[in-house]
């Protein structure tokens, strides 16, 4: 099959939405749905006493929710997908952001019950920040939610994006019957899964003028449904695919993960429509899929995928040609060749090694320290690819060693734990005093755990009286080395040795800027996003 015919047949998606929606659940479904799994799992669920594919990491087991992204790839009707299941937990956030850097387009899971979140708005910033193409899938419909023309108008108003209904809700909570697919005509019927029934059961189908139906929804509600259909079409959108393909119309998606319900219109329209792999920008030039020469980039780094093996694992996605197993690749920060010998695909923890891979694919890379994220892979070309930043963390705090003679494994494992972009890690006073950067708390507890189970090292974190970290720099060089020499105090290193001010507060700062007008503090680590970030 030549690599045009391979790149078509290619989707590559995140799924993202607030915690609790039902996200991970989702994910598990789908992978029921196209064939990958033959027995769902389900997040906080006693009757079903097995994790999900997707949340496999031991600490992830015991809260019940994803700390980590999940890649995994499965064929369905001759389409290779490609799904990276994301951390809902806004303490997660930039593993998340970074995610979406190496996908072409999402899947946003909304509680019925509760509607837009806080973490719903910020992952929706980031997808029209790069114009990703979005479809919604409200969840739970089998309990007591929002109206839905309601909810509608919540998800066009809040998340400033234009909605239109692939299906129809029939009722909703104790009342829900089903849903109407608009493109065929039919209605499913909803029937909750009873605890002995098999996971991978799916719903009955009929046409909507059939006399199932007439039975089914009643004779005399089915014409007050048939006008609340004729009203869809009234007050929402056409679907325009080129609209939603640039990230401003999202179709609409209704059901109940739990129950598999809605799930396969949701993935049979999202092999439809869905984008195949697109053009990605590097500061040299943009690269296109069809070209025949390799490139991608690395987005996400895991350490300890395995713990009997204390693996480490760079993600790279492809953006074009062809990955060989055994062929030599340019790594272009460190300006040699790498082979790698067991390339792998994913099943959430689940390796597989492969042969070849092509653009949109994610390869799991074995690792030995050679890669950060952001690292390129070419064929000899010098590349470096945009938009994968560090944010500026919002809480700082000191490592404390709790077992002096595991000083060495506790290094290693900070080090390791923050090359894979759990935390950023910045270093003062020569390397003395290192310094846990993070968006939320919950990171730290993730941090403390893994270092723990997995280097065998025991630390604490202590309070730091700073609130921000940005990086500096300057156009006036004597000026920037007053700057750093004056307030050494509060001066740090990131990982690539960038020069990091930790700032006490936004007074502070906001006075410093009118002492040092010649510096720059940036927010994030890729200082050409800046104006597109804040």
């Amino acid at each position: 099959m030549s690599l045009i015919n391979e790149v078509n047949k290619r989707r590559t998606f995140a799924i993202i939405s607030h915690p609790d929606a039902g996200k991970t659940t989702l994910t598990e479904k789908l992978l029921l749905m196209g064939g990958a799994i033959q027995t769902a799992g389900a997040v906080k669920s006693n009757k079903i006493r097995r994790s999900t594919t997707s949340d496999f990491m031991e600490i992830e087991r015991q809260r019940g929710i994803s700390v980590s992204t999940s890649v995994m790839a499965f064929d369905y009707k001759d389409v290779r997908v490609n799904i990276l299941d994301t951390p809902g937990h806004k303490d997660f956030a930039e593993d998340t952001y970074r995610t979406l850097t190496a996908v072409d387009s999402v899947i946003l899971v909304i509680d019925s019950v509760k509607g837009v979140e806080e973490q719903t708005r910020r992952l929706m910033e980031v997808c029209r920040m790069r114009h990703t193409p979005v479809m919604v899938f409200i969840n739970k419909l089998d309990r007591e939610g929002r109206d839905v023309f309601e909810l509608l108008e919540e998800l066009e108003k809040e998340l400033n994006i234009t909605v239109c209904p692939f299906t129809w809700p029939i009722n909703s909570g104790r009342d829900f019957k089903g849903v109407y697919n608009y493109k065929t005509n039919e209605v499913s019927a909803f029937k909750p899964l009873q605890n002995n029934e098999p996971t991978d059961q799916l719903p009955v189908t009929y046409l909507i003028d059939s006399e199932e139906v007439r039975n089914y929804i009643g004779e005399a509600k089915l014409p007050v449904f048939k006008e609340e259909l004729e009203m869809v079409h009234h007050f929402f959108e056409k679907f325009n695919h080129d609209l939603y393909k640039d990230g401003y119309m999202a179709p609409v998606f209704f059901g109940s993960a739990l129950n598999n319900f809605g799930v396969l219109e949701l993935l049979d329209t999202f092999i439809e429509i869905a984008p195949s792999p697109g053009s990605y920008e590097a500061s040299q030039r943009v690269i296109v899929p069809s070209e025949e020469k390799l490139t991608g980039f690395v987005f996400k780094i895991h350490a300890n995928l395995d713990p009997n093996h204390r693996d480490r694992i760079a993600f790279l996605r492809i953006c074009s040609g062809k990955f060989e197993r055994n062929k030599l690749y340019f790594h272009p920060r460190l300006k040699k060749k790498i082979r790698f010998a067991s390339p792998t695909s994913f099943m959430a923890n689940t390796k597989t090694v492969i042969d070849e891979a092509f653009p949109g694919d994610v390869v799991g890379l074995f690792d030995n320290g050679d890669f950060t994220i952001g690292d390129s892979l070419t064929e000899g070309e010098n590349l470096t690819f945009k938009g994968i930043p560090n944010f500026s963390p919002e809480i700082l705090r000191e490592v404390i060693n709790q077992d002096p003679f595991r000083s060495k494994q506790l290094d290693k494992g900070i080090r390791q734990l923050a090359g894979e972009g759990l935390a950023q890690l910045f270093i003062t006073n020569g390397g003395n005093k290192k310094i846990i950067g993070t968006v939320g708390e919950l990171q730290y507890d993730v941090i403390k755990f893994r270092i723990e189970h997995e280097y065998g090292a025991k630390c604490s974190f202590a309070s730091l009286p700073y609130t921000k970290a940005y990086w500096v720099t300057g156009s006036d060089k004597e000026e920037l080395n007053r700057f750093l020499n004056q307030k050494s105090e509060s001066i740090a290193q990131d990982k690539d040795g960038n020069q990091v001010f930790l700032v006490e507060s936004v007074w502070n700062l906001n006075a410093l800027k009118k002492i040092y007008t010649s510096i720059t503090f940036h927010s994030t680590s890729d200082f050409k996003l800046e104006s597109q970030v804040q």
